[in-house]
């Protein structure tokens, strides 16, 4: 069965299903099904692989001695088991002591999980689909798993609310390569959604790692925090999927919420790669967690005012998405900017066309790139261009990573050395951004003027249009009377 038809069926069975509305449930019970079939899978695998390992889970409890058997229990006795057993002794594990890290892992994903089948004969056929179909065991079902986590992610992102949480994988490569990670760097997502960027930080590392124990530095070094359930859960899941076993560094909960003072030296990090959410409005009180000077409601310049805090003095580097406006906001933004200036090297901003984002958003996007420990001498603007023939980009033709060979021609390597002015790059001084009161919006001055033709040329095209459409509305008008028996 190919991974389009497995997701597909098991979506169809779900909406046979009252207990399930819309697509935003229907995945988020097909993600807590297949982290626990994918966590059996593992476990199988760990008490091979570490001596003494224990299951944090009672043995009733695990998929294999519930859920495997196709004849096992169903209708309403399954349903029982699952409300009344199963997900309130998973839940627990958030909060018992002594519970080991797989337990607690296990215990995070569950904490605001929940069973919204009310079938338990429908929830039945969901298992055994899921149990006859995907080995995690086996090298190709788990490669194939990248293949369904898309095809959720997909679906995810067409259920409507979900465009905060996805940034296209182009993006996410790039900024990736830029930054180069190298294993024992702690890296940090502080709004890590589905875990887009973590997961291509690791396979980014993966060459690196020889040891065990350099396994163990890689699980440790990978840091993310996400607030809403479904992302976090998804996110817990795709990084098991890539070999972080206990991925216990991604917490759910909101980074915004703890005071920015009570983050001290150990939480700094090496790199911070994010593309936090924009455009939206914090809770109440959120914003008194921040000094004055940067407290607003707006949720990406909070983010930002906690990336340059939580960035290494001398060794921080960090590559944010952000829209347009923080570039020519005032306020706290300029507040954020004249900071970025002076105690940073705000070396590079990528300007993403329109489209990048679509269908979610229209608005346009920049990729900034920055260390912490210098000021900026000079802002390097780098505007990447359509593909030749495009005019925006589409679900059927989304952004491709060949495409920032560009940038990466012209980048200079680690040491951006050699970086000429372009048709597509050009450089502004701190000095002259300073003059503009610190407005980072600036314009390619090589772009070609677009001509817009002769006003008197477009007026008679106009009056032409206008006298069509005037013609057609009697025309339907005349219609109409005759068919409702007027004259």
């Amino acid at each position: 069965m190919s991974i389009g038809t497995l997701i597909k069926t098991i979506q169809d069975i779900m909406r046979k299903d009252v207990g399930v509305d819309g697509d935003a449930q229907r995945i988020s019970q097909i993600v807590w099904l297949l982290f626990l079939k994918i966590f059996d899978d593992k476990e199988q695998e760990w008490q091979l692989m570490i001596p003494g390992y224990k299951s944090p889970l009672q043995s009733r409890f695990r998929w294999s001695n519930w859920a495997k058997d196709a004849e096992g229990i169903t209708g309403e006795e399954l349903i029982d088991f699952v409300n009344n057993e199963l997900f309130p002794s998973l839940k627990k594990l958030a909060t018992t002591a002594g519970v080991t890290p797989h337990g607690k892992v296990v215990g995070s994903v569950f904490e605001d999980a929940y069973n919204y089948m009310k079938s338990g004969t429908l929830l039945r056929q969901v298992i055994n689909t899921i149990e006859n179909d995907v080995d995690f065991n086996s090298s190709t079902d788990r490669h194939l798993f990248n293949d369904i986590y898309e095809k959720i992610l997909a679906d995810l992102q067409s259920a409507g609310n979900a465009g905060e949480y996805y940034t296209p994988r182009a993006v996410t490569q790039f900024m990736v390569d830029i930054l180069d990670p190298q294993l024992g760097e702690s890296v940090l997502d502080p709004a890590c959604g589905t875990g887009g960027f973590l997961t291509c930080t690791i396979e980014h590392l993966k060459p690196q790692v020889k040891t065990a124990s350099d396994r163990l530095t890689l699980q440790d070094s990978i840091h993310g925090v996400e607030k809403k359930p479904l992302p976090h859960m998804l996110a817990m899941t795709n990084l098991m999927l890539h070999g972080i076993d206990v991925p216990s560094n991604i917490r759910h909960d909101n980074t915004l919420r703890r005071p920015l003072k009570d983050y001290g030296p150990k939480d700094r990090v090496d790199i911070i790669i994010t593309n936090p959410p924009f455009g939206g409005m914090e809770e109440d009180g959120i914003e008194n967690n921040f000094p004055r000077k940067y407290q607003t409601r707006e949720t990406a310049d909070l983010f930002m005012a906690l990336i340059m805090h939580l960035l290494k003095h001398d060794t921080g580097r960090a590559a944010v998405v952000l829209p347009d406006g923080f570039l020519f906001g005032e306020g706290t933004k300029t507040t954020l900017k004249r900071e970025l200036l002076e105690e940073f090297n705000l070396h590079t901003i990528v300007r993403l066309p329109k489209g990048v984002f679509a269908p979610y958003t229209s608005i346009a996007t920049n990729v900034l790139f920055f260390e912490k420990g210098e000021p900026t001498k000079d802002v390097w603007f780098f505007e990447h261009p359509y593909p030749d023939g495009y005019k925006s980009y589409s679900r059927s033709k989304p952004l491709d990573i060949k495409e920032f060979d560009l940038e990466k021609v012209w980048w200079g390597g680690a040491a951006r050395k050699g970086r000429k002015t372009t048709k597509n790059a050009w450089k502004v001084s701190a000095a002259d951004i300073a003059a503009r009161n610190y407005n980072l919006d600036c314009k390619n001055p090589h772009a070609v003027e677009v001509n817009h033709r002769d006003p008197i040329e477009l007026m008679a095209e106009y009056q032409e249009i206008s006298r069509q459409l005037a013609e057609a509305q009697r025309a339907l008008k005349t219609e109409l009377m005759l068919a409702l028996g007027g004259e």
